[in-house]
């Protein structure tokens, strides 16, 4: 059964960074591609970014401040943003998927999520 778990998160500073990770396991086989997602107070499922065949896609409310990567070894997915803002609070998914991923509905495995709250 694949799972994927995220850690990192929590209480952030305003103007700050964050870095949150994603271990997948359950599986040998790669996906063919992994997501960060967000759902903020008030407002839809939003894709930070996703990464396919090592190409990084963000989404344009956090383009230019954030990265995502991935261990391809140790099968961890990373995000790493910055000059965070009160309004990128929210909870913050990992996804996963072995055949699609244009929209959220595509990804077959998801996270729990982990809880990113931006404080001044």
């Amino acid at each position: 059964e694949v799972q994927l778990v995220e850690s990192g998160g929590d209480l952030v500073q305003l103007g700050g960074s964050l870095g949150l990770s994603c271990e997948a396991s359950g599986t040998t086989h790669s996906f063919y591609r992994e997501a960060w997602f967000r759902q903020c107070p008030g407002k839809e499922r939003e894709e930070v970014g996703a990464i396919r065949y090592g190409i990084a896609f963000y989404g344009a409310s956090v383009k230019g401040r954030t990265t995502v990567s991935q261990d391809n070894t140790n099968r961890i997915l990373y995000l790493e943003m910055n000059s965070l803002k009160p309004e990128d609070t929210g909870m913050y998914y990992c996804a996963a998927s072995f055949s699609g991923g244009a929209v959220w509905s595509d990804y077959e495995y998801w996270g729990p999520g982990a809880q990113v709250t931006v404080s001044s």
